[in-house]
Order: structure tokens, then C-alpha cells, then sequence
């Protein structure tokens, strides 16, 4: 299931911020004692009680009608539609505003679980001053202190109650979940509807114009798939409209929920940096990846053409190079018919399972051809057993007699063993070292 989304909202200056960077562990967002510095919401991942969530930091809330906190205060408002719980801070040194009480409203409309902070509660004589947000509605408030991380365990506490119960989507599990990503304007939509074939989802030349992640349930020669449409995302500081960043939320959570991802890139302008970096979701989540190259049909070609942008693509996803690649045309349905049956295959080796004795004589084999590595005491990496854990993404541990000795060169030796015996095309492998005791 998707990963909860936290929001953090508030007023501007009562220390936003510096509770996301807490939470997310790392000083991502900007941080300066001056109202209205952060100027777009900021994502990040959050973990607490084993629970993964992503975090939402906010520009500030006001009731100003000046341009800048209009801005925030719409940006806001998205933050709050999309978050599964609201994080409220308020500042205690100054007691509730108009504007505090303006946004309580708010989060009254939103119908969402909100957890209300009452930061800068540092100073123990401060405490009294607790009593008096009781008067917003929210229900009871922690005291914390993002610039100590005094209380934030108890606000954590309090935010993880209200995250969605385990469980999935109302699909069968022989459903094949399939998600597109790429930038704005790669053409998903239109691959969205050729593959349908129908227009069940707005097409436009404009960058951008699928907002929300859409759910269309779909049966093909007797397999059931679900096909979700994410809106486009873009570059980080090439980004102004609020929406678009909004976006990527939308997209990664689509991600989430996926078997299989189709990583669009545009044909007829080639790929950029940022085309690695939408890819480095898919594959850090784990999940199959087809790389489908659109738009082919504009693109002048001769002899060479596919042969050399396949191999920039190669070169380019070295990270990769398990994911399958096809060039189509939503326009013309060029090749269109290639993509269920790679996305059936790669789905099954997605949730491929080796026999633990076949995997322990490949790995005996490998090592035999190729010993393990020492370190530079002379101490050599010695794996006793091998078993397959989990699938999607098939998942090996590797039982040996110190972990750090099994260097990211040998781990990948080992990786393309396995592929070489089993295929797994499609598919990302994660390879884990234990000590032989654990």
C-alpha cells in the first residue's frame, strides 16, 4: 500500500521547517527566522515505530490577501487535500492568533485527522500557556520544541494513530497494478488511452495537465490490470506552479502502488538528467520497470537511429539495465501492441521464486569461478547459505561470516549470476548480507 502523507501546516514563522528537518532527519528545507521564507511545500521521507510516511512542509498559512501568502495559502490547501494526517503547529510564545484560529477552520473543512503542536515550548514556565489552544477545537495539544526536539516522539506518537490500517486497494491479487511516469508532456496520457483504446483521460499538448494519479481497472485476453495515469514531474528550481509539485507526491504514491512501472521518455527530445532521477523512484521502490520510448513516430530515422538512442538509453540507466525497452507511438499505435505481453512477463519475473537448492549450487558455482573477496588484513568473505526471502522485488539473503566484507563489486558479480541462470528481466534484485548467526 501507498506510504501515509503527513502534512505540516500552520501560520508562517512557527517553525515549519524546522520540524520537517527533524522528522525527515536531514536539513532539507530552508530555514531562517523570517516569516515566509519557505515559499513551496518540500517533501521527504519519515519513518517512526516502523511506520514509513512522506512529510509535507508547507509555506506558511495567513489571512493576508497579499500575492505571496495567497500562494501559501493555496499551496496549503493541496498539501491538506492530499495529506492522510495533519500536523498543526502553532507557536506558544504567542498565544493563538486570528490567523491560527483562521487556519483551524480550515482543517475543520479538510474532514482530515489533524494532531495539533504547540512549538517553542522550551522554557518550562511556558506550560501554562498550554491550556489555552484547547480553545481551537483541534483536541489536545503536545508540547514539543523543534529546534531541541523536545516532544516530538509524542507528536510522532500521536500522528502514526491515524495513519490508514494495512491492506490494499478493493483488487484482486492477481491484479497487475501498472503506473506511468515520466515528465510532463511525454505523452502518457495518450499511451493511457491507446492502450484502453478509448479516451477515458484528457490529453493536451500542455505540460502538466493531468493533475491527479487515476485509477482505470481494465480486462485484456483474460488478465486484469489496473492502469494508473500520474501527472508529469519535473525539475526541481524549474518548477513555479504549485500544482506540478504538488504532482510528484501524486507520482510517487502511484509508484507505491504498482507491480509494474512504464518509464515514458519523450522520443522526439531524447532524455535529460531528470528522466534518471523519475527512474530512480521506480527502482528504489523495488518495482518492474518497462522503459517505454514514445512518440517515435516524429523522430527522423535511418538505419542507425534506434540502435544508437537504445544504447544512449543503456549508457544512460546503467542502474537499469534489467528494464526491457520498446519504442512506440500512442499517435499511430506503433508497436502499442508489445506493451501488455512485456508487462505479463515482467510482472512474473517479479514474482519469481528460486529453489533454495538451485540458488546455493549457483552461488557454489560463482564462487568457485570467481572467489570472494578479502579484505586488507587477509580476511576473505565466506557465504555458508542462500535463500530466497521475499518477491517483488525477489529478495536473497546471503548468510555469511561478516557482511562488510561482501563489496558492492562481488554483491553485483553475484547479481548477474543469478540473471544469467534465471532471467528476471524486468525486474530490480536486492541482495542482502546477514552474519551467519542472525
Amino acid at each position: 500500500m501507498p506510504k501515509p502523507v503527513v502534512a505540516i501546516v500552520g501560520r508562517p514563522n512557527v517553525g515549519k521547517s524546522t520540524i520537517f528537518n527533524r522528522i525527515v532527519g536531514e536539513r532539507i528545507a530552508i530555514v531562517e527566522d523570517k516569516p515566509g521564507v519557505t515559499r513551496d511545500r518540500i517533501y521527504g521521507p519519515g519513518e517512526w515505530l516502523n511506520h514509513e510516511f512522506h512529510v509535507i512542509d508547507t509555506g506558511g498559512i495567513d489571512v493576508g490577501d497579499e500575492p505571496l501568502l495567497a500562494q501559501m495559502r493555496y499551496q496549503a490547501e493541496l498539501a491538506i487535500d492530499e495529506a492522510d494526517v495533519i500536523v498543526f503547529v502553532v507557536n506558544g510564545r504567542d498565544g493563538i492568533t486570528g490567523a491560527d484560529e483562521e487556519v483551524a477552520q480550515m482543517l475543520f473543512r479538510s474532514k482530515k485527522p489533524v494532531v495539533l503542536g504547540v512549538n517553542k515550548m522550551d522554557d518550562p514556565s511556558l506550560h501554562e500557556k498550554m491550556y489555552e489552544f484547547y480553545s481551537l477545537g483541534i483536541g489536545d495539544p503536545v508540547a514539543i520544541s523543534g529546534s531541541h526536539g523536545l516532544g516530538l516522539g509524542d507528536l510522532l506518537d500521536s500522528v502514526a494513530e491515524h495513519f490508514p490500517k494495512e491492506g490494499d486497494d478493493d483488487y484482486d491479487e492477481d491484479t497487475i497494478r501498472i503506473s506511468l511516469i515520466g515528465r510532463p508532456n511525454v505523452g502518457k496520457s495518450s499511451l493511457v488511452n491507446a492502450i484502453l483504446g478509448e479516451d477515458r483521460v484528457i490529453v493536451s499538448d500542455i505540460p502538466g495537465t493531468t493533475r491527479d494519479a487515476i485509477d482505470t481497472p481494465f480486462e485484456k485476453d483474460g488478465q486484469d490490470y489496473v492502469i494508473i495515469d500520474t501527472a508529469g514531474m519535473r525539475k526541481k528550481g524549474k518548477v513555479y506552479e504549485s500544482t506540478e509539485k504538488y504532482s510528484v507526491i501524486r507520482a510517487m504514491r502511484a509508484i507505491e502502488r504498482s507491480d509494474v512501472v512504464l518509464m515514458v521518455i519523450n522520443g522526439e527530445e531524447g532524455m535529460i538528467e531528470q528522466d534518471k532521477r523519475i527512474a530512480g523512484y521506480a527502482h528504489e521502490e523495488g518495482r518492474a520497470v518497462i522503459i517505454v520510448v514514445n512518440k517515435w513516430d516524429a523522430v527522423e530515422k535511418d538505419d542507425s537511429t534506434l540502435r544508437e538512442f537504445e544504447q544512449k538509453i543503456r549508457d544512460e540507466f546503467l542502474f537499469m539495465d534489467y528494464a526491457p525497452l520498446v519504442f512506440v507511438s500512442a499517435k499511430t499505435k506503433q508497436r502499442l501492441h508489445k506493451i501488455l505481453p512485456m508487462v505479463n512477463e515482467v510482472s512474473e519475473f517479479h514474482n519469481q521464486r528460486v529453489p533454495t537448492n538451485v540458488l546455493n549450487d549457483l552461488i557454489v558455482d560463482a564462487v568457485t569461478m570467481n572467489p570472494t573477496p578479502t579484505d586488507h588484513g587477509g580476511r576473505r568473505l565466506k557465504i555458508n547459505y542462500a535463500t530466497q526471502v521475499a518477491v517483488a522485488p525477489p529478495t536473497f539473503v546471503l548468510f555469511v561470516n561478516d557482511p562488510e566484507l561482501l563489496h558492492f563489486s562481488y554483491r553485483r558479480y553475484l547479481e548477474n549470476k543469478i540473471r544469467d541462470t534465471f532471467t528476471f528481466t524486468g525486474t530490480p534484485i536486492r541482495i542482502l548480507a546477514r552474519k551467519k548467526n542472525d
